[in-house]
């Protein structure tokens, strides 16, 4: 369906048109429309035209290794996106996914060379919103908090090794050697015969008991040795982190020492130059020989 040429006279890269050229390159242009929530293209699809909304909004996001979404902008009325596959031919770079109902002229490549060539002052309205575009990412990225080694193991974890870390930690509190102290001696006791309203039910040498404690010491080492291979899970990636930030610190260091180095052969080269120039004000000024 073709663009409104009304449509058109209000987006801000088409207002240096005249009527007649907003006229031709609307029954060029193509009216996209998309649901909220559905993608109007995803990361790696080809990169074969630009959107300039006209209603709605579209988010522009990635996701980044750890799976967290980063949101680069929210285009609105008369903003465009998908530029950067357009000029240089590659897959889309970013998710664009419609937050409202949305309105949008797609633009290929054609019609875009058509505009540039008209009027090449609405390339550098391109230009400029690739270049906040990639400033914005920068800022993201630069600002953008990391995972601890604690949550991202934490992100991982299953029922069975959150169970693992609870009955492990419990088994090793005063509270659980309490608690047992206090069973077996009421086993014992009712057992014994010591309590008179209770009947035994596991005389002695208490082998009921002693197979239940057994059970017990079984499933207690599991989860406990599930819970020390999530403990060495996390020391590694603990190791990776440190690792990470140890080679990062290094390059700083070299960065730190390099401007040093260079700073100091300025100054060295300062140095010498007046030196050279005192030494030739001092042969210029002193007596001839004598006469």
């Amino acid at each position: 369906m073709p663009a409104d040429v009304a449509l058109l006279k209000e987006v801000p890269l088409f207002a240096a048109l005249d009527d007649e050229e907003r006229a031709l390159l609307a029954t060029q242009l193509e009216e996209v429309r998309v649901d909220a929530g559905q993608k109007v293209f995803s990361r790696g699809d080809p990169g074969g035209a630009i959107y300039i909304i006209s209603s709605g909004e579209v988010q522009l996001s990635v996701e980044d290794t750890t799976g967290h979404l980063i949101v680069f902008e929210t285009a609105r009325r008369g903003d465009f996106f998908g530029e950067l596959s357009l000029l240089d031919g590659d897959p889309r770079s970013a998710d664009a996914r419609a937050i409202q109902d949305t309105c949008a002229l797609k633009v290929d490549r054609g019609d875009l060379e058509q505009l540039f060539r008209r009027h090449p002052s609405s390339a550098m309205d391109v230009l400029t919103a690739i270049g906040r575009r990639l400033r914005e990412a920068d800022q993201l990225l630069r600002t953008r908090p990391t995972l601890s080694p604690n949550q991202t193991v934490e992100e991982r974890l299953t029922t069975i090794q959150r169970l693992a870390d609870g009955l492990s930690a419990f088994s090793g509190t005063f509270t659980f050697l309490f608690l047992h102290a206090v069973w077996f001696a009421v086993w014992m006791a009712i057992n014994l015969g010591w309590v008179r309203t209770v009947h035994p039910f596991d005389p002695f040498p208490f082998g009921l008991l002693t197979m239940v404690v057994s059970l017990e010491a079984i499933f207690l080492s599991c989860f406990v040795l599930i819970s020390q291979s999530r403990q060495a899970a996390k020391d590694r990636i603990r190791s990776d982190v440190e690792y990470d930030a140890n080679i990062r610190a290094g390059m700083e260091v070299t960065h730190l020492h390099t401007k040093v180095d260079h700073l100091y052969e300025q100054t060295m080269a300062r140095l010498a130059a007046l030196e050279r120039g005192a030494q030739d004000g001092r042969r210029l000024g002193s007596p001839g020989p004598p006469v």
